[in-house]
């Protein structure tokens, strides 16, 4: 009898863990569309450190959010002031294992640090739209080299 009680304790458990996930998903979403999109956190081997995620535009960020992750903050934020997109490239080696078919990275450069973000074509035009958009009287800085 013990023996089911912690059963089903680690079962509620399980089910409250999901639940979170899918709040926390939902309290993101609800001020704006996300986009799937995974930030290569680890450069340290070929193809490696990718992680996925889904990612929300703001007014001038895009903030990425960890897949399973319970914060509520992203984990990391783009802004659009001084970011340009250097290179555009389709998976290779070991990351066309783990990217979906129709996905391209973009390295992407800012006065913070380089950055490889992984996209689905689809959503690459969007992406590229909100960089060139600025307000009024601000400079959009795309580079764009194949």
């Amino acid at each position: 009898m013990l023996v089911l009680r912690w059963i089903g304790i680690g079962v509620l458990v399980f089910l409250l863990a999901v639940a979170a996930l899918f709040l926390r998903r939902a309290l993101v979403a609800r001020s704006g569309g996300i986009i799937r999109l995974s930030v290569r956190v680890s450069t340290m081997l070929d193809g490696r450190g990718w992680s996925p995620g889904f990612a929300r535009f703001a007014e001038t960020e895009l903030r990425w959010y960890r897949m399973f992750s319970f914060a509520l903050r992203p984990k990391r934020v783009l802004a659009r002031r001084g970011l340009a997109v250097e290179r555009r490239r389709l998976p290779e080696g070991q990351e066309r294992l783990i990217m979906p078919a129709d996905w391209v990275i973009l390295r992407c450069v800012s006065h913070q640090a380089p950055v490889e973000i992984a996209m689905a074509k689809s959503t690459v035009t969007g992406f590229l739209s909100w960089l060139e958009s600025a307000p009024p009287g601000a400079v959009s800085h795309l580079v764009l080299r194949d």
